[in-house]
């Protein structure tokens, strides 16, 4: 049986610390940064498109040449509370390269948005951009996603569909999503550090949390997941745990085998086209 929960607190605090496994955190933030800011330098962008009224509910979008395109939509980390779209399009340059428009969204930080308005920011999002994909040369048909840790939790949350005829959007206007170190059983966090932030009870972690919030089979899309490596057992149970429940659903659900990466560095597989992880996304869109 996959553990989530752990032998008791101080283990579980250690499990989903994902700045404490790594040993060069700040250098990794600064290759996201550099990364991201050499991928803007090379591809057209259109920035700070709001689809919501909050000040943080914005996108930035990078146009394909080949048009309409589909789309690929990536949400950051950083446990809801950190980090930013401007850091977090280092694949841009990368998909509009071969065919395919990118998205990265923002979305408003915890503790000033609770994570259930973090979760209808990005259902929000989804929302504009197939509404208006038209004048950016999008074909709504084929949107895809795509989020790291938090954003990964965040795609999970736009997987399930109980939610998109509130927002007037077909049942799978996702086609596919890749979900990378995700969070899809949140409940553990609610003893930890983590829930500093958070503020959830159990039962409201259990609303917000994908696991609980399977589509129907015949609703789900074609589902990509990894998880580093070199990442902490409570990061990887998370993933096997979140497969596993997909596996028995009988989707169309993929485990990528990663060899080499930490919690941080993995997103930037993405960048490379010659990565299994950019392949098989490729593959799917």
């Amino acid at each position: 049986m996959i553990d989530l929960n752990f032998e008791n607190i101080d283990v579980r605090n250690v499990q989903y610390d994902a700045r404490g496994s790594v040993p060069n955190f700040d250098a990794l933030m600064t290759e996201y940064h550099d990364g991201s800011e050499r991928a803007k330098s090379r591809t057209a962008g259109i920035y700070d498109l709001h689809y919501g009224m909050g000040a943080a509910e914005r996108l930035d979008l990078f146009p394909a040449l080949k048009q309409p395109a589909p789309l690929f939509v990536f949400i950051h980390g950083g446990y809801w509370h950190s980090q930013t779209k401007e850091d977090a399009c280092s694949m841009a340059d990368n998909f509009t390269q071969h065919g395919v428009a990118c998205a990265t969204l923002e979305y408003t930080l915890q503790p000033e948005a609770t994570l259930g308005e973090i979760v209808r920011e990005v259902r929000t999002a989804i929302a504009w951009l197939y509404h208006n994909s038209a004048q950016f040369g999008v074909d709504p048909e084929r949107i895809f996603i795509g989020g790291s840790s938090a954003g990964g939790h965040l795609s999970g949350m736009l997987i399930a569909d109980d939610w998109q005829h509130r927002f007037q959007v077909p049942t799978n206007v996702i086609k596919g999503a890749l979900c990378l170190s995700g969070l899809y059983d949140i409940r553990p966090l609610c003893e930890t550090n983590i829930n500093d932030w958070m503020r959830l009870t159990a039962d409201q972690a259990q609303l917000l949390s994908p696991v609980f919030h399977l589509p129907k089979k015949e609703n789900a899309p074609r589902i990509l997941l990894d998880v580093g490596a070199k990442e902490t057992t409570g990061f990887k149970n998370q993933t096997h745990f979140y497969y596993e429940a997909c596996k028995e659903k009988g989707y169309d659900v993929t485990l990528l085998n990663d060899k080499d990466n930490s919690h941080f560095s993995l997103p930037n597989e993405l960048n490379s086209a010659s990565s299994d992880m950019f392949k098989q996304t490729m593959a799917m869109i």
